[in-house]
């Protein structure tokens, strides 16, 4: 039984997670995709991840794994990010040749979702 709870507290989670990184996305989006009139897409793109991280932190904390904030979590929070940026800005360095710049992001942002979601739920999850 406490399976099955564990399974549905996990989709719950997974779920959340998805909806808050769609709203998360959405705004790093329009900031990577206004920041690439005046500069460079690996700028822009570190720019626009670190707005995102502190957006990240606040939706994680209040929406996705109902935590409270807690200053170590929060110093600690950008490390996911950090790894998880590392993966997409190879991705994206992989994916500008071939597909552009603005439309690399995309499979950057989906080589991302596992390990923000993996790193973010063993640092937060109670």
């Amino acid at each position: 039984m406490k399976r099955l709870i564990d399974a549905a507290g996990l989709r719950g989670e997974v779920l959340r997670f998805l909806l808050g990184g769609g709203l998360n996305t959405l705004v790093t989006l329009l900031v990577y995709w206004g920041l690439l009139v005046i500069m460079r897409p690996q700028v822009a793109y570190a720019i626009s991840y670190v707005i995102g991280i502190g957006l990240s932190y606040l939706i994680a904390t209040r929406f996705v794994f109902r935590v409270r904030h807690a200053w170590f979590r929060s110093v600690v929070f950008p490390l996911v990010y950090l790894a998880s940026y590392g993966v997409g800005a190879v991705v994206l360095a992989l994916s500008t040749p071939p597909l552009g710049a603005q439309l690399a992001v995309f499979p950057a942002i989906a080589a991302s979702i596992p390990v923000s979601f993996a790193l973010s739920r063993l640092l937060l999850s109670r």
